[in-house]
């Protein structure tokens, strides 16, 4: 199956991301959840960038959190909301929210 998961929390939903399993697997990354590809706790990425998975951040919500594209890991994405629309419809099968 191709699953999409939309991720909004920074602080919990990783233990629910490390027993997914997919053929193919996109975490977008939206609300506080963007804070996943962008904070360094410790000077270590967040766990979630560790999973075999496509990562998006949605723009506007980096962008109303005071963050560029230039502070999102690089296996990160950072996508518009038409983006993320053709990516929904046309990369996925299922789409979570979590």
């Amino acid at each position: 199956m191709k699953l999409g998961v939309l991720m909004s929390d920074f602080r919990s939903g990783s233990d629910v991301i490390d027993r997914i399993s997919a053929e193919k697997l996109g975490i977008i990354l939206v609300g506080n959840g963007i804070y996943h590809a962008t904070v360094k706790e410790g000077g270590s990425a967040s766990t979630v960038l560790s999973k075999s998975a496509n990562f998006y951040v949605l723009a506007d919500d980096l962008e109303s959190r005071g963050f560029t594209s230039a502070n999102v890991d690089s296996r990160a994405k950072v996508v518009t909301y038409s983006d993320l629309v053709d990516i929904i419809f046309n990369d996925y099968e299922k789409i979570i929210w979590i």
